[in-house]
């Protein structure tokens, strides 16, 4: 909040030309996102505010911004930074080059591990980075009952967080079977939040179910995956995020949802995203450019990706180009491929320099990783009395959403075995927080996997630890690697390690560089290639087998879940 009258003197002095202004961007192609008018113009800023458009500036630091375009800063307005496998610091390293000047962040990841202390990091990270990090307070900690987290938020738990300077409201309300049924610690944190932002978690969510939820007053979803679901919930009122990341790709199926009449009330998600997609193919600028090609109006794009994400979270100095609005901007070298070459954020040039100057914030979570060693024959897998036909967990690329299917499966000495001719493998749950050492078996198809197994202790959301494999042996050998490591991703072949990842911050996040982190990538994707895999993000895909709150069939410590009956399978 402005409190220095000087400093605001100066703005407006700075804003008549009377005298010059910090930073001025020369000669840059201005884009409205109301209109969609491209002016040639100086933009002038003062501290962290644009002071001065459509005119001719003197600034003490000029950027000259001859045959490029200016477009507000971009708002993520839905992630986990967890998933971008990197710590919030290297994550605003990352990103922020890309125009990404804005993110709203859940962190319930670390939260279902760690709890209090992991918001408490994330907000002690949030006041340090470059980029505006806005905090949602994690809702569903854990998800549901039918699993082990390593840790429980109850609203107690949230409530001193609330008056956080970067606490936007209540993160995704995941448990919408608690939502319909008025669950009373559920109906706690809403009640709690009625005056704040809630934000929504509905995938498949429609008619009265869908009235029911939004009667609680939540606001947002990112969980439509098609347009038919995406329309129901406008009509209603709700925003619609459409998400990109890289396991969810919605984008291709919800982009004619956004035209002249809905940008206002459409904004742009990723929701998880790791550092090797994001080196590859961008961010948000990638969600843009890829919506512009497919024929969406160019400055509504933009509007989704600023004015209206900005509009919709109630972050009302941002997602314009003009005098008195916050300095997020995006310089593009072309508007139709969002090529970003420089960034302003809060009115500083992004530079290596800017980062370096960052306070460093010490790791938390470092062990985290309480499981202990595996044999083989923690993965036999018994059959059922009179059971000819196996439930299997049916996945397919780009989607979380997982389907039932079954399998006539052999059975030897060693229980239910593999089908690998019909790709189906195996696949556990093993709990990793110290509480019950659990582990829940069952089979998957989908992977294409023909030997070797994949493990990560990164799985939604309770982050458990998460293997699928061809035999009992490379699974063994995968997991108790990653019990070595502390958490992260192992590839084994032949009962040996062929690449891996260490994530030992709370069994999420790595302490490497964001460069780092993708090298390692590259290595565990090629890894798991060398398997068979078919899936293009294995190792994220592998982390959703175990989220409970998305449909249909998906797998925790506990056993195999039901996620339609919002029960085990019997």
């Amino acid at each position: 909040m402005m409190n220095d009258a000087a400093l605001l003197t100066r703005m407006i002095m700075a804003g008549q030309d009377k005298e010059p202004a910090d930073l001025v961007i020369r000669n840059v192609g201005l884009l409205d996102v109301i209109t969609g008018a491209v002016t040639t113009t100086d933009i002038a800023i003062v501290a962290d505010r644009i002071v001065g458009t459509h005119g001719h500036y003197e600034g003490y630091e000029i950027i000259d911004g001859t045959g490029r375009f200016a477009v507000p800063g971009f708002i993520d307005t839905h992630l986990h930074i967890e998933s971008s496998l990197v710590t919030p610091l290297e994550f605003d390293r990352g990103v922020l080059p890309h125009g990404v000047t804005t993110v709203l962040c859940d962190p319930h990841e670390i939260a279902n591990v760690l709890g209090a202390e992991g918001i408490r990091y994330f907000l002690n990270c949030a006041e340090r980075t470059i980029m505006d990090v806005r905090v949602n307070l994690s809702s569903c900690v854990p998800a549901t009952g039918f699993e082990t987290s390593g840790a429980q938020l109850e609203i107690d738990d949230l409530l001193p967080f609330r008056s956080h300077p970067k606490v936007v409201g209540l993160a995704e309300m995941m448990n919408f079977p608690g939502v319909l049924n008025g669950d009373p610690g559920i109906i706690a944190k809403l009640l709690a939040f009625q005056n704040g932002h809630i934000d929504g978690h509905a995938p498949l969510v429609l008619g009265t179910a869908l009235n029911g939820y939004l009667a609680a007053g939540i606001r947002t979803d990112h969980e439509a995956t098609s347009a038919a679901e995406a329309r129901e919930k406008l009509a209603k009122g709700m925003a619609i995020l459409i998400r990109e990341g890289s396991v969810s790709k919605d984008l291709n199926a919800l982009a004619e949802i956004l035209d002249e009449n809905t940008s206002s009330f459409v904004a742009l998600c990723t929701d998880d995203r790791n550092p090797l997609d994001i080196a590859e193919e961008g961010h948000l600028d990638s969600s843009i450019r890829r919506l512009i090609a497919l024929g969406r109006p160019l400055h509504h794009v933009y509007r989704a990706a600023s004015y209206s994400a900005a509009r919709i979270f109630g972050l009302k100095d941002r997602g314009l180009l003009g005098p008195g609005w916050r300095a997020d901007i995006a310089i593009l070298d072309s508007l139709e491929d969002c090529r970003v070459s420089d960034v302003i954020a809060a009115g500083r040039l992004v530079t290596q320099a800017l980062f370096d100057s960052r306070e460093h914030v010490a790791p938390v979570g470092l062990s985290s990783m309480k499981a202990k060693p595996l044999n083989t024959d923690a993965f036999i897998t018994e059959p059922k009395p009179g059971q000819n036909r196996v439930p299997v967990i049916g996945v397919r690329p780009g989607l979380i959403l997982t389907f039932r299917e079954e399998a006539t499966l052999e059975t030897t000495e060693k229980g239910l075995q593999p089908d690998l001719a019909a790709d189906v493998i195996k696949v556990a749950v093993i709990e990793r927080h110290g509480k019950n050492g659990n582990i829940g078996r069952s089979f998957v198809t989908g992977f294409g996997l023909k030997r070797g197994a994949i493990a990560s202790s990164v799985g939604h959301d309770s982050h458990n630890i998460t293997v699928v494999g061809a035999t009992d042996e490379d699974m063994a050998v995968a997991v108790n690697r990653l019990i070595q490591l502390g958490g992260g991703f192992v590839v084994s072949d032949k009962g040996a390690v062929t690449a891996e990842l260490g994530l030992p911050i709370a069994g999420l996040m790595s302490e490497k560089s964001f460069e780092e982190v993708s090298h390692d990538l590259h290595h565990l994707r090629d890894a798991a290639k060398a398997l068979d895999c078919v899936l293009p993000e294995p190792f994220l895909q592998v982390a959703f087998l175990a989220l409970p709150v998305i449909p249909h069939l998906k797998m925790t410590d506990h056993g195999l879940f039901d996620v339609d009956k919002f029960d085990f399978v019997s």
